[in-house]
């Protein structure tokens, strides 16, 4: 990024924030998100179901431990040329019936091995656009995950939601099914950029649905902004952050657009010179930002802010964050079963991927057999490192001490190897490296992510062949 490094202020109480325009340069290259580790490129084609079926089964003795889930619902009605989501786009809403049969054949098929009645403390529905799904259709899955699942009266249950397919009706019908929390993909306001990607979505929409929100009783509200989209700018980019700091969400996930079409085929509709330069994107960033640390949004790492006042702030600042393939989240995450095309399952040591193919899938359900394709058996190593990534990501600090106690190693021993790699960071002064530990300096928060790739055991094999985002 281009930009002029930046000191920004925080909200009382939380680290400082540094945008270092050369540090940025230097060490803000391409790397994984670390939603997992090891990451999902790592998972073995292949991998046997039956693994999976084993950690279910060990998972029936550790109740009291905690279990959250998710579930995918693909279909989307209109596309969004950006989007880089497992999707599938029809307008035909018969397509949901066959589709949440198979979901209740998978629900039944977990619970069989895993035990009914298992406590959860966090449910997602992503997409795709989950409220593809119309109230009754979404009220029955609900209801058959009541039939296998212990929902924690405190818990986190929260859907992914398209403004154009909800009113503050169907707002009323998701939070009395029990959903606490949603999240609204807006990316951007202005009608220009919106044409430009094929999700026209008025502003005055959204707000209304953040109010009604807001006065039905949600606990939180969550916007997704995405800068570097076709014919955006900082003007008008400044024009939208006006408006979502109005709206006040009590969080906030601004991605940065990774231009693959090669990849994902929606992208090859997107006029590349209309794409704005690197240095354009970082003025929009650092706009973005300073935005945000005003209206007194906590950064919490990568793309990710909260109101000083949100949950999410307080854990963060309790030393009680987590990281989960949904992102950020307040609570112990725990085991992860999740259904549906594509999604990814954590249980004990195993990583489990369902099918992507619709019919695939739909195949797997009549047969009777889970629809795991691919997947990993995590090692010892593999869980010392996902802790040290997982404590940075959050905490923006590691402690040897805390290692040593919980794997029972000598762990500046254990991960030596990363030394080499966070040598050239502490140097430039985005971390310090200490007898106790390493911390992330205000400069070097914005490269979390190239700090965590030095522990990252599977980066020196160059077979994954995945292409990472920008970290900066």
């Amino acid at each position: 990024m281009d930009m002029q490094t930046d000191n920004l202020s925080r909200t009382e109480g939380s680290p400082a924030l540094v945008i270092d325009a050369d540090l940025l340069q230097r060490f803000g290259g391409r790397g994984p998100r670390y939603t997992s580790y090891p990451t999902a490129d790592r998972f073995i084609t292949g991998f046997p179901a039956q693994r999976y079926v084993a950690a279910l089964a060990e998972r029936r003795n550790r109740r009291n431990e905690p279990l959250g889930l998710y579930l995918h619902l693909p279909f989307c009605k209109s596309i969004c040329w950006y989007c880089a989501c497992h999707k599938i786009g029809t307008r035909h809403q018969s397509q949901a019936r066959p589709y949440i049969d198979a979901l209740r054949r998978e629900i039944d098929l977990v619970t069989d091995i895993v035990g009914r009645g298992q406590r959860i403390g966090h449910l997602h529905f992503g997409g795709g656009t989950p409220t593809f799904m119309s109230d009754d259709e979404l009220r029955e899955i609900l209801d058959h995950l009541h039939q296998a699942f212990e929902f924690d009266p405190a818990g986190e249950y929260s859907i992914e939601i398209d403004p154009r397919s909800v009113d503050p009706q169907r707002l009323h019908a998701l939070h009395a099914m029990g959903l606490n929390r949603i999240s609204l993909g807006v990316q951007d306001f202005d009608a220009d950029v919106q044409a430009a990607v094929n999700r026209i979505q008025p502003y005055e929409l959204t707000r209304a649905l953040i109010d009604a929100a807001r006065e039905i009783g949600f606990d939180s509200i969550n916007i997704d902004l995405i800068y570097g989209l076709p014919k955006q700018n900082a003007q008008r980019f400044e024009h939208t952050l006006e408006r979502v700091v109005q709206a006040r969400p009590d969080r906030l996930a601004l991605y940065h657009y990774a231009h693959l079409p090669t990849l994902f085929k929606p992208q090859r509709r997107i006029i590349a010179a209309d794409l704005p330069d690197s240095a354009e994107k970082g003025r929009m960033f650092a706009m973005a930002v300073t935005a945000f640390e005003a209206a007194g949004y906590r950064h919490l790492g990568l793309d990710h802010f909260a109101l000083d006042s949100d949950e999410l702030s307080v854990a963060q600042r309790e030393g009680r964050l987590h990281r989960n393939f949904q992102g950020y989240v307040s609570h112990a995450s725990g085991d992860l079963i999740a259904f549906g095309v594509s999604a990814i399952s954590c249980v004990g040591d195993v990583y489990a991927q369902n099918d992507k193919g619709l019919d695939n899938y739909y195949a797997a359900m009549a047969e009777g057999r889970l629809p795991i394709v691919r997947g990993l058996l995590m090692d010892r190593d593999d869980k010392i490192r996902r802790s040290a990534i997982q404590t940075l990501m959050c905490d923006f600090r590691l402690r040897w001490a805390a290692l040593d106690a919980e794997y029972g190693i000598d762990s500046r021993y254990w991960l030596a190897d990363a030394m080499p790699a966070l040598e050239p960071l502490a140097e430039a002064g985005a971390i310090t490296i200490s007898p106790e530990g390493i911390d992330i300096t205000p400069a070097g928060r914005l490269l979390v992510r190239a700090v965590a790739m030095a522990f990252d055991s599977y980066l020196n094999d160059g077979s994954s062949g995945a292409s990472y985002s920008r970290i900066a």
